[in-house]
């Protein structure tokens, strides 16, 4: 499947909840945020479904994000329908790694290839900050758990402001060499302002090389997450919400006033 761009779209990134266990200060307002409905929130059939199609027009790659998505009830049933469809070359799941430790031998299990896990300090009162008092030593043990589970390579998500020069970025990326972990840096990204850059040890945020459409939690397929731009995968069927998406992908991002990372995935 190509774009009007000849970009080759086979990456599809699958949001399968807006809820997170966590309300880092650069995803969820201090206050909280309106949820989705439960009878708005797509169902494993219907996630497995739209999959389907997509891998028939030429997706090989899925990630699964959230929110969180290990706070999705059943998820690793979800994990074990999609690594059953025929063609699926790469499943990951991108994960803030508290509920690693209870989940990652039941995921490897059920099909899952490999985890990114965010990541932004070492520090146990700077996480506790950014995350508004999460412990980071759920996280620590939820890598050990990816591991030891063999979800490789585990891949740290590191958010960084200005540059991966930072203090807190640099301790990260020791941790990282220390404990065998491959490092991304992503710069904070400003939906509504349009900022964004390539990430830095990966290929997102490069707009001439994008291969990727992003799935909601409650059935909106976006084809540029800076961008507006969604199809109701309910109201206009599978196939044409994929094939409207790929025609109408803009050819860079600008911005995007209707969305949040929270439900959109990242």
């Amino acid at each position: 499947m190509f774009d009007r761009f000849d970009r080759k779209l086979n990456y599809l990134r699958i949001s399968v909840t807006d809820r997170c266990n966590l309300r880092c200060t650069y995803c969820m307002p201090e206050e909280g945020i309106k949820l989705f409905r439960h009878e708005e929130i797509l169902t494993f059939d219907e996630i497995t479904g739209f999959t389907k199609v997509a891998v028939t027009n030429g997706v090989t790659k899925i990630r699964i994000t959230g929110g969180e998505p290990l706070v999705r009830k059943g998820v690793t049933a979800l994990i074990r329908m999609i690594s059953e469809i025929k063609g699926i070359e790469d499943l990951s799941m991108t994960t803030n790694g508290t509920l690693l430790k209870q989940y990652a031998q039941e995921l490897r299990a059920a099909g899952l290839h490999r985890v990114n896990v965010s990541l932004d300090t070492i520090d146990p009162e700077k996480f506790k900050v950014i995350t508004r008092n999460g412990n980071i030593n759920d996280v620590f043990e939820g890598i050990n758990a990816a591991k030891e589970a063999g979800l490789f390579p585990v891949k740290i998500n590191c958010v960084v402001k200005d540059s991966k020069e930072e203090e807190e970025a640099k301790a990260v990326a020791r941790f990282c060499i220390d404990n065998n972990l491959e490092i991304r840096y992503i710069h904070q990204m400003d939906l509504v302002r349009g900022h964004f850059s390539i990430v830095d040890g990966g290929t997102g945020g490069d707009c001439s090389s994008c291969n990727r459409l992003r799935l909601t939690s409650n059935g909106k397929l976006k084809p540029c997450l800076f961008s507006n731009i969604e199809f109701d995968i309910r109201e206009l069927g599978f196939e044409k919400a994929i094939n409207l998406a790929a025609e109408l992908k803009p050819e860079c991002g600008s911005k995007n006033e209707t969305g949040t990372f929270y439900n959109i995935g990242g």
